[in-house]
């Protein structure tokens, strides 16, 4: 009788350590994070550890408390979140003439404002024609 409380009461235990250490999405995906005090948040990790906070309460609390005590849901000093490159982070809207758009002329804008090559004849590209738009 004993020995079975003890090995439910080491199982529990476990489980519990277990639940700590695999909750922490920031933990487990950035491990040299770890010691970090401050900074910005990596939106990665705290969208993660909140999907878990939806999903299942306890394990999300414990992700962001682990996150936050280990440093790990903060980004490195220097670095963005979502892998966004800083000149695609700013959207710019240009106004065309509707007649204009034929692919050669919005490949010849992109690259304007840009300074990349688009291939809209790609096979890997997909141009779709939008039948209305609005605040015109």
């Amino acid at each position: 009788m004993k020995a079975k409380w003890l090995k439910n009461r080491l199982l529990t235990a476990a489980m519990a350590a277990m639940m700590l250490h695999f909750t922490s999405c920031g933990t487990l995906l950035y491990p040299e994070r770890k010691g970090q005090e401050s900074g910005r948040i990596d939106a990665t990790v705290a969208i993660l550890d909140g999907i878990g906070l939806v999903l299942f309460f306890i394990p999300g609390v414990i992700a962001f408390v682990v996150d936050f005590s280990n440093g790990t849901i903060y980004l490195p000093p220097g670095e963005a979140s979502l892998d966004v490159p800083n000149d695609l982070a700013a959207m710019v809207a240009i106004r065309v003439d509707k007649r204009a758009l034929t692919n050669a002329h919005i490949e010849l804008l992109v690259r304007q404002h840009t300074g990349r090559n688009i291939d809209l004849s790609s096979p890997n590209v997909k141009v779709t024609r939008m039948d209305a738009q609005g605040g015109d």
